[in-house]
């Protein structure tokens, strides 16, 4: 027995290698993330909470939905009708294409496929990235499971699902994924751009109504003046004026809707037969290739349906489903079915059917909402493209660029300078190019039915790996889905070269922009992955660092959570001092949606305690902001600190008086006395001092220990010495061998994107005169 002992005592000093040495001085934060974790709890909401959160997303989530009436009609049969009967076949269509899409998909299965609240296609990506290694960007660690807001599901080994998860982990697949993804939101970036051209301009075509005389050009500068209008005033924010978007828009629907059931009792019930499928299934058998090309115009029905789930963030999903079954959805029936009754017995008036049956007494005032219901829609889908894009930029595939909160009530209510005026320019040129509402509605066409597809795709993975649906159901889903989408797709495509190009020469320019920069990205975080230091070099260095430490604190950004990085070494070797405090500090975003101010940091030691070297995770989701009034700086030394002072105190408490300690702190929380530490609170690591960056129960006696005093005082006094923010500036190029098409999308593209993006200082708001570069050339 006493040889075998001997024997395991020879073998644990023989781990005394350099890579033991390392693996205990810079271990994951575990630990620390572990005190963090809070259970989430889902929030419940009364019958009346829900029933007045319906009717306030009636504005935001339904503007763009419940101004389609505008203009379907006139893009179905832009050349008129002959044929009363394919009036009734084109309503049928509509109304099934309203019950099958928004209804059934969206609205009961897609809408409970959210983010913790958030919806749109990156939201759905994030989704399946916490249940799949998918993410191309690999940044994340199992402490970041850990998070109230990383919610997934465990995965059977043998199940469909684990064979899929395998399946989309290859280098391959994710990156298709990506693209995919990618694809989607560049088509809802276009849908930002042609939403506010054809309903600004359908709305102001009601004015040649009453005077045909004015010319198409007026109506096409009234149009472009509302929009110039519209997009100046996006930096005040939808806060101020949100409150009349929900009225606006519950005035439209209910005029809708009244104006239907008047020219149904007008001019007879006889259009209610479409609601037999019959009469759909006789439309598209006709053989008429003029009905199958319509199908473009009957698509614009369900637009705005992809908006619904993007502008989902703010109301609970109940609360959507609510108003739309038991008011959008009706009103939109009876809007079409009178629009349909109209025409049938006025089969000139295809162009202009919606103002034409409104009755003449109150079509001034109709016109007037409608136009204000134009701006309102066309505000939900600015800001979904402005959130979006926010998304893509957390996710880094899209080049950093400012960020305004408009709201200090709403977090979410966001608003992008250079995107705002990039999208009024493009919505112009739109509005002004075309001219009329046909070729906008062939782009605007083209534009939806892509991001349903993708949509689509998405859902069927997140059926199989988040939900664990039954195969039939996905089965089910994924047939009745793609038979509408790609019935609908067919026929867009027709319609490529008559407006259909613009959304995909769009959507290819944001692509190649988005990819790019995600590229070049994730080729930096490899380099910076592969060149990193060992632990065990800067052991060697000694508490100097072979140096001189000079009184301030230096903080290293870097991306890696772990390692020392390379800028470090870089930095030490060509500068002869470095600062007596080191703080590596790595911001990373993760597929969240956010991350609780309790949990954003992780704060740890590194190496031995006369080193003064520590590690700062900050943790943020994507739709967490830095704002300018934040000060990440202050925040980072308040966890920094509060970090010492624990674990100063906890060393006090060595396991021979660990009983004594309990039971003083158990005494002075009865006596009232909260300057005393739990153990529930805190453990303590015999390698890393690792201590919650926030703790609810903690405070501190006036009488601090020495050696506390002495740790704290030393940064205290560093900090007053000065603060160095250090940063990276990695420079990416093309390697000689390299391709001529990557040659041109690093060494072009990318260093383009690099020079107009926003700097990493002034994201943070780091003051320029604490501010330093460090270059570094990298060859991909």
């Amino acid at each position: 027995m006493t040889s075998g002992l001997e024997n395991d005592e020879e073998k644990n000093a023989n781990k005394g290698t350099m890579w033991d040495m390392e693996r205990k001085l810079d271990q994951p934060m575990d630990e620390e993330a572990g005190k963090l974790k809070n259970m989430y709890r889902e929030k419940k909401f009364s019958s009346w909470l829900v029933i007045r959160l319906a009717y306030q997303s009636l504005g935001v989530v339904y503007g763009d939905l419940g101004t389609s009436p505008l203009y379907v009609f006139y893009n179905t049969f832009p050349h008129g009708v002959d044929d009363p009967e394919d009036v009734i076949g084109a309503l049928s269509l509509i109304i099934y294409s309203l019950t099958l899409v928004p209804l059934l998909k969206y609205v009961f299965i897609v809408l409970r496929a959210n983010d913790n609240g958030q919806g749109g296609t990156l939201a759905l990506y994030s989704l399946l990235c916490r249940h799949a290694n998918i993410k191309t960007i690999p940044n994340q660690h199992r402490t970041d499971e850990d998070l109230t807001t990383y919610s997934r599901t465990t995965i059977h080994e043998r199940s469909f699902a684990a064979k899929t998860q395998r399946w989309l982990e290859g280098n391959f697949m994710k990156h298709a994924l990506l693209i995919l993804v990618l694809v989607g939101t560049c088509m809802v970036i276009g849908d930002g751009i042609l939403t506010p051209a054809i309903s600004v301009l359908s709305a102001a075509g009601g004015i040649r109504v009453n005077k045909p005389e004015i010319d198409n050009r007026v109506i096409v500068i009234i149009a472009v003046i509302i929009l110039v209008g519209l997009f100046s005033v996006q930096h005040y924010g939808t806060d101020r004026v949100g409150w009349l978007f929900a009225p606006i828009v519950l005035v439209w629907l209910l005029l809708i809707g009244g104006i239907g059931i008047y020219n149904i009792r007008r001019f007879g019930g006889g259009v209610l037969r479409a609601f037999s499928p019959l009469y759909m299934y006789r439309y598209i058998r006709n053989g008429k290739k003029e009905s199958w090309l319509s199908l473009g115009g009957i698509l614009l029905s369900i637009t705005g349906t992809e908006a619904l789930f993007a502008d989902l963030a703010n109301y609970p999903v109940s609360s959507v489903q609510l108003a739309f079954t038991l008011l959008v959805f009706p009103c939109l029936l009876l809007a079409y079915s009178g629009q349909a009754a109209y025409l049938v017995n006025n089969l000139h008036h295809s162009q202009d059917v919606f103002y034409r049956s409104i009755p003449d007494k109150i079509y001034w005032p109709v016109f007037i909402i409608a136009t204000i219901a134009a701006i309102v829609a066309s505000q939900a889908t600015i800001t979904a493209t402005f959130s979006i894009i926010k998304q893509a930029l957390a996710h880094g595939c899209f080049p950093r660029v400012k960020v305004v909160h408009t709201s200090k009530k709403f977090l979410g209510q966001i608003y992008i300078p250079d995107i705002n005026w990039m999208l009024m320019v493009l919505c112009i040129a739109v509005t002004a190019g075309f001219k009329n509402q046909s070729q906008i509605g062939n782009a605007y066409g083209t534009a939806v039915v892509l991001v349903m597809l993708v949509t689509t795709l998405l859902m069927i993975l997140v059926m199989i790996l988040v939900w664990h649906c039954h195969w039939i159901l996905v089965i089910a889903f994924t047939g009745s889905s793609l038979l509408v989408e790609c019935t609908y797709f067919s026929a867009v495509l027709f319609k490529v070269d008559q407006g259909g190009w613009a959304p995909l020469a769009i959507a290819g320019v944001f692509l190649v922009i988005m990819y790019v920069w995600h590229y070049g990205t994730l080729k930096r975080y490899e380099f910076e992955l592969h060149s990193k230091v060992s632990m065990a070099w800067i052991l060697g260095l000694g508490p100097s660092l072979g140096l001189v430490r000079v009184p301030g604190i230096g903080l290293v950004y870097t991306e890696l959570a772990s390692g020392v990085p390379h800028i470090f070494s870089h930095f030490i070797t060509n500068l002869p001092a470095i600062h007596s405090v080191v703080v590596f500090v790595c911001v990373k975003y993760l597929p969240v949606y956010t991350v609780p101010e309790d949990e954003r940091f992780l704060v740890k030691r590194i190496g031995p305690k006369n080193f003064h070297i520590f590690r700062c995770v900050a943790r943020y989701g994507y739709k967490d902001l830095h704002k300018k009034d934040d000060s990440f700086e202050k925040k980072l030394f308040h966890n920094l600190f509060m970090f010492v002072r624990l674990e100063s105190m906890m060393e006090d408490c060595s396991d021979s008086e660990y009983s004594i300690c309990e039971q003083q702190n158990e005494q002075s929380i009865n006596n009232g006395n909260t300057n005393s530490v739990r153990k529930g609170d805190l453990t303590i690591s015999s390698v890393d001092s690792i201590v919650p960056a926030r703790s609810p129960h903690v405070t501190f006696q006036s009488s601090s220990p020495s050696n506390e005093v002495d740790e704290y005082e030393f940064l205290t006094n560093s900090r007053e010495a000065g603060v160095v923010h250090i940063l990276g500036n990695t420079v990416v190029i093309a390697s000689r061998d390299s391709r001529f098409y990557k040659k041109i999308a690093v060494d072009y593209i990318y260093a383009f994107l690099r020079k107009i993006c926003r700097e990493n200082s002034v994201i943070f708001n780091i003051p320029h005169e604490s501010l330093l570069n460090v270059g570094q050339v990298f060859y991909v």
